[in-house]
């Protein structure tokens, strides 16, 4: 029995890509979508033509390059999961032309039992060069004048169980309609994350079936629908979310695809969150509890805290590394730990 959120998410319309507030949008740090922002690239009219007419358009700009599918039995309905032991996938990858995964998809599009096919993350200027040439948003914001890593996430009636990126990301549905499932980072334990390893797509994804939720086993889910909200995306329509937001994505239709920009408003010189994780398992994780109290007030007072309030009563010439992070002190923070890592 399928249950999902009743909250929807916000919705604004009438923008044009040279009047989206992108930075007040930054700012809110919640979920939005921008209705028919896209509506007008080229490869929304061709998926409204037909999917022929979109897998066509796609195949003018293709590299040759191969590209990584996924396949999975009917079987699983579209849900790219593990196994029973959860150790393993439920469905295969290799690498293949574009042209003839998207074949697959062509021959199986009025076939209800139809095998998932799934092509995600795949770079655009890298595979499809020139496409963005005419289908490209206008990120104007100083936040995002970086270049952002843009994606294509191409297939049939599938399944992107919940997960979350350690990027802000913004989602274009080009092809087909999807529906995102979103939820604040706050609901992680009631979400039920799977393995650290192996993966579906390099991140930790969510054990509950959202089709079937097992509420005795995953009960804190039901806390997760009451804080959780859906987007709904039809072709043209762009959802702008935070990073570490956890989505549950569904592709609808029998013809799927999706450009994604992900981008992080930090400068390049900075780690990963996500390692320190990892580090944080090592060193801290398994200490007892006391200690544990004791290094979560340091870490709120160096890390979580005010930046500048461990250096207010210092003389500027002690700062060191606590003063702002730039490159050369970044490096220096790295041949540290690395000297320590190695000892």
């Amino acid at each position: 029995m399928t249950i999902r959120p009743t909250r929807t998410t916000k919705t604004i319309e009438g923008l044009t890509p040279a009047t989206v507030p992108w930075d007040a949008l930054y700012t809110e740090q919640t979920p939005v979508i921008l209705k028919g922002l896209a509506k007008d690239w080229p490869l929304v009219r061709h998926g409204l033509a037909s999917p022929a007419d979109a897998m066509a358009y796609l195949a003018t700009f293709y590299s040759g390059r191969p590209v990584v599918g996924y396949t999975g039995p009917p079987a699983i309905k579209g849900r790219f999961h593990y196994d029973a032991t959860a150790t393993a996938m439920n469905y295969t990858s290799e690498r293949v032309q574009l042209g003839e995964f998207m074949a697959r998809i062509a021959a199986h599009l009025d076939d209800p039992e139809a095998p998932a096919f799934y092509m995600g993350s795949t770079d655009v200027d890298t595979f499809l060069p020139g496409l963005r040439a005419e289908n490209d948003l206008r990120l104007d914001h100083p936040q995002l004048a970086a270049q952002p890593l843009v994606s294509m996430w191409l297939g049939n009636r599938t399944v992107a169980s919940a997960h979350y990126d350690t990027s802000n990301n913004i989602a274009c549905a080009l092809v087909g309609h999807r529906r995102f499932t979103l939820f604040p980072p706050e609901q992680v334990a009631n979400l039920y994350p799977g393995p650290l390893e192996p993966t579906p797509g390099g991140q930790v994804i969510s054990m509950v079936d959202f089709e079937d939720p097992d509420f005795e086993l995953h009960p804190g889910f039901a806390d997760a629908i009451a804080a959780g909200e859906v987007a709904e995306l039809g072709p043209g329509d762009v959802l702008v979310y935070p990073a570490l937001w956890w989505h549950h994505v569904q592709a609808l239709d029998a013809f799927n695809i999706m450009i994604n920009y992900w981008w992080n408003a930090v400068p390049d010189y900075m780690d990963s969150p996500a390692n320190t994780l990892l580090h944080a398992m090592l060193s801290l994780r398994d200490r007892p509890d006391s200690e544990k109290r004791a290094w979560r007030a340091i870490f709120d007072y160096y890390i979580f805290g005010d930046a500048k309030r461990p250096i207010a009563h210092l003389p500027e010439p002690a700062h060191g590394n606590l003063a702002p992070l730039d490159t050369m002190k970044a490096r220096r923070l790295r041949a540290t730990l690395l000297n320590k890592f190695n000892r």
